[in-house]
């Protein structure tokens, strides 16, 4: 069976070529597509093309499963049930510019960072391009607005499911499709090097933001284990010829965790770090409070001293600030709902 979602128009019209069908007919069912419309309601088509569209080609935009609404600002996290069974997260976060979707790339994560709840017991598959796409047509029509941005920081490593992931960002970005802007895209990794001299190529101008979370290797390898394939040097020196090629601003994520990584003497190496390895290369660093998981017994500290550490990195000529925490009364945290949602279903089966 043909993912039809998966298909840019011009993958379409091969598809109706083989059909005997016109060319014009792609630019229709790409359109639908973006909406979400499946192939029975496809009402501008022949009966004849719907029913050769029902017998070749599969359904994947996800269902939603299971859906909660902060009543302090808001936002929105959906639980989407795939075709197979498994399921993923998304959030939708509404700002004064318009709405921002955060998607996932993957069932799961295998990249077994110790902060996290999304890697807790490893990835089960990568998502299809189609899958990625479903996310944001899925949340728009259940919120009926327009999401006006996709930042890929949910479930998994997007550049753990490249190709899938380069596919998704044509569709997304496609002027007959949902059409989101490059630059209104953000893609988040843990560090997979060679992958990010990739991407450069690749000529999207999207956001790339790299979860940094320590200054120095010791500390990084302890909670992220991707630091001991690609360690911190390798890392930035692969950002440095991102934004040489790019010439888009990188954005680095740091988890403040209390009595680890959130000390004034930690701003202090950071800031070291970053200005000894990029120089005078625009970045921005997002400080997190850490998300409080009872696997990990990691704890955030206050936002006072999450702002004494945003200053103290200021003071030295990196912009940081403290991200704002959306969703704070619902499990917004990436990996949480689907978490509590497998535990679940598992104590159902049994």
């Amino acid at each position: 069976m043909i993912d039809l979602l998966s298909l840019l128009p011009e993958e379409i019209e091969t598809l109706l070529a083989e059909a005997g069908e016109p060319r014009y007919r792609a630019k229709q069912i790409f359109d639908w597509c973006r909406r979400g419309v499946p192939f029975s309601e496809m009402s501008n088509l022949p009966v004849s093309l719907r029913e050769y569209l029902t017998e070749r080609c599969e359904w994947r935009l996800p269902t939603v499963e299971e859906k909660q609404v902060s009543r302090l600002d808001g936002t929105v996290k959906y639980l989407f049930r795939l075709l197979d069974g498994n399921c993923v997260e998304s959030v939708l976060m509404h700002y004064a510019h318009g709405s921002t979707l955060c998607i996932s790339s993957e069932v799961g994560c295998p990249m077994g960072c110790k902060f996290c709840a999304s890697t807790i017991g490893g990835k089960v598959r990568n998502l299809l391009p189609s899958e990625m796409l479903g996310q944001i047509i899925a949340a728009a029509k259940d919120a009926g607005e327009r999401i006006d941005g996709v930042v890929m920081m949910g479930i998994g490593e997007p550049l753990d499911n490249y190709e899938n992931v380069i596919k998704f960002l044509k569709l997304v970005g496609h002027p007959d499709g949902v059409n989101i802007g490059y630059r209104h895209i953000s893609l988040s990794t843990c560090g997979i090097v060679p992958r990010i001299y990739d991407l450069a190529e690749e000529d999207f101008p999207i956001t790339l933001s790299v979860s940094l979370h320590a200054a120095t290797d010791e500390a990084r390898s302890q909670i992220m284990p991707i630091n001991k394939v690609y360690p911190i040097q390798a890392l930035l020196t692969a950002c440095a010829d991102y934004y040489a090629k790019t010439g888009r601003r990188i954005s680095f994520e740091y988890t403040l965790i209390a009595g680890q990584n959130d000390r004034p003497e930690d701003a202090d190496m950071l800031a070291r770090t970053l200005r000894g390895a990029l120089g005078k290369i625009p970045i921005h660093v997002n400080l997190i409070r850490v998300n409080e998981v009872k696997e990990t017994g990691f704890r955030h500290g206050s936002r006072e001293s999450a702002d004494a550490f945003a200053r103290r990195l200021s003071e030295r000529g990196i912009n940081a600030t403290v991200r704002r925490r959306l969703g704070a009364d619902i499990d917004a945290a990436c990996g949480q709902l689907r978490k509590k949602h497998t535990e679940q279903e598992k104590r159902e089966e049994s």
